[in-house]
């Protein structure tokens, strides 16, 4: 037997859920500690990236 998939559209709700927020300005940073280190400038460096719209933003120590 194969594996049968729903065919349904996401509504468009769901498709932009939080993304209103972060166009306003209104992001959720969460900091990323697997990069910690910028090689090309050799100092410590903060990666933070949105939740909702995973944009980046950096912070330099």
């Amino acid at each position: 037997m194969t594996n049968i998939l729903p065919f349904k559209r996401p509504k468009t709700s769901e498709k932009h859920k939080g993304k209103f927020l972060c166009q306003s300005g209104h992001h959720k940073w969460v900091m990323d500690k697997e990069k910690q280190f910028d090689v090309k400038q050799g100092r410590l460096i903060t990666i933070y990236h949105c939740s909702r719209c995973k944009a980046n933003k950096t912070e330099a120590i």
